[in-house]
């Protein structure tokens, strides 16, 4: 019989996404953690697929994309999620990327061949933005936040955003997809129109 282990412990360990808290609320009461987020990235992505896929013109992966969306942050149980507010600047964000490197080798090199060396791939491929499911499942990833900033009444004045710096963070990402960039517009402008966000 295989040695499950490894596999046991790596899902006793997933199950602790769940307790790494996001910046931005779930509620009106709670932080969101990075195991809700996760999930809603995933079936964002999964609604919007075929859209994704109309205006591209490309036929994506969509497992792929799933996939994506469920293990991009599991790195951050050990690395913790620090505010894309924070991590803006260079050093900060250099620093960032060197300590879930050292994470990701770690935890997904402990896993058996093929799933250890799939893990590694996917989320290098994230990273780095290497494929057109990829570069949209980073869009979604910053759309995200802004969305439940909104629908939480969290607004960013514990950032201290504007709009124009909130357009500065979100359009890099979104701008990879007209859809995408269309739902951050909604997003910004009801957030302005109901006083959660300084024009």
């Amino acid at each position: 019989m295989p040695d499950t282990r490894p596999l046991f412990d790596f899902i006793a360990y997933t199950a602790r996404l769940r307790e790494v808290e996001r910046h931005n609320r779930a509620t009106a009461t709670r932080p969101e953690s990075v195991a809700e987020h996760s999930w809603h990235l995933a079936m964002v992505c999964w609604v919007l697929h075929a859209e994704f896929e109309r205006e591209s013109g490309l036929r994506l992966d969509l497992g792929r994309m799933l996939k994506l969306c469920l293990m991009h942050d599991v790195v951050e149980i050990d690395a913790g999620d620090p505010s894309a507010w924070h991590t803006a600047g260079e050093d900060a964000a250099a620093d960032k990327a060197r300590t879930e490197e050292a994470v990701a080798r770690e935890r997904f090199g402990a896993l058996p061949a093929p799933l250890g060396p799939e893990l590694l791939a996917l989320w290098r491929e994230y990273e780095e933005g290497a494929t057109p499911e990829a570069r949209l499942v980073r869009g979604v990833d910053r759309l995200n936040p802004a969305l439940m900033r909104l629908l939480t009444g969290q607004g960013w004045s514990d950032v201290g955003a504007d709009a124009a710096a909130l357009d500065s963070l979100q359009l890099p990402r979104v701008s990879v997809s007209p859809t995408l960039t269309a739902l951050y517009e909604e997003v910004r402008e009801a957030a302005v129109a109901c006083g959660l966000l300084r024009r």
